[in-house]
């Protein structure tokens, strides 16, 4: 063989496996691709006010301007990235109202993480404000492990770890700090 056939054979070859080398790159990253699942919502909402009853009687009204509903994935759930208005009625119509400025709801669980400015106001005064509460929906329950601040007609408290019913009836707290009036 002369010079240059060996020359081109050994460009062709060169060519032919930096060829080969890159297709199997490019396959490769499809596969890759293939593996991963988008994780996106399969429902949108904008503005949104939902009333939930039970036989009859308004049991709650959550307002927000943006729901994500992801129902579709192994773990669903609701997401309300802009935050949450909830109006919740006791039996005798009495309102708690719920507001953070980040909320989600597991559906398997019945739990919902408030998060961001967390705030419970009632129609008797009663103010609760942290950085992240959960709520039980199915025992109508409270409860963070995070700081706090309680205040009453009666005076402020503040602490770290409460539990507590969405009626302020029945309070369990931890490490309570604060000034209450006598009664």
């Amino acid at each position: 063989m002369n010079g240059t056939t060996k020359n081109s054979i050994i460009v062709f070859t060169t060519a032919l496996v930096v060829f080969l080398l890159f297709s199997c790159e490019s396959n490769f990253k499809e596969v890759q691709k293939s593996n991963i699942a988008e994780f996106v919502p399969s429902g949108e909402a904008d503005s949104i006010n939902i009333k939930y009853t039970d036989s009859g009687r308004i049991k709650s009204i959550l307002v927000s301007s943006k729901m994500l509903d992801y129902s579709s994935v192994a773990f669903p759930f609701t997401e309300f990235p802009k935050g949450i208005l909830v109006t919740l009625y006791d039996q005798s119509e009495k309102k708690t109202f719920v507001s953070s400025k980040y909320a989600v709801s597991f559906k398997n669980t019945n739990i919902i993480d408030l998060r961001g400015a967390v705030k419970i106001t009632n129609e008797t005064g009663q103010v609760f404000e942290t950085e992240q509460l959960y709520f039980d929906k199915k025992n109508e329950w409270f409860y963070t492990e995070k700081t706090y601040k309680f205040s009453d007609p009666k005076g402020v408290s503040y602490g770290e770890g409460i539990d507590f019913s969405k009626d302020f009836k029945i309070i369990n707290s931890q490490g309570v700090s604060g000034e209450l009036e006598k009664q």
